[in-house]
């Protein structure tokens, strides 16, 4: 799986953007796909997940505030971001979980993870 990342950009406080995640293959195949953030000097840490079956979860420091979804249609996961932080000033990156058979029968979990976006919330 291929995953392109895109809309990052310089945001003042308060202010929001859509972060975009394009997959090379149909997301519906896909076990899940996540947003995680880094910033230089620190792990990287999740920030919002979600299922095949639609179902989501978001780290505590943006619940509330962020968003994502997902298009069937345009393989693609997107991310929004409303109210946002100086704090949340990092690189953004989407990753997409897999789980599938291989020729022996035995199930093989894969992790996919985009190029990163960076994303600046100026104060």
């Amino acid at each position: 799986v291929q995953l392109q990342a895109s809309g990052g950009g310089l945001v003042q406080s308060g202010g929001s953007l859509r972060l975009s995640c394009a997959a090379s293959r149909n997301i519906g195949s896909i076990n899940g796909m996540e947003w995680h953030r880094q910033v230089p000097g620190r792990e990287r840490e999740l920030v919002a997940a979600i299922t095949k079956s639609g179902s989501t979860n978001y780290a505590d420091s943006v619940k509330g505030r962020f968003t994502i979804t997902g298009d069937n249609g345009k393989n693609t996961v997107y991310l929004q971001m409303n109210s946002l932080k100086p704090e949340d000033t990092a690189v953004y990156y989407c990753r997409a979980d897999t789980l599938s058979q291989d020729s022996s029968g035995t199930w093989q979990a894969a992790a996919y993870w985009g190029q990163g976006t960076q994303v600046t919330v100026s104060s």
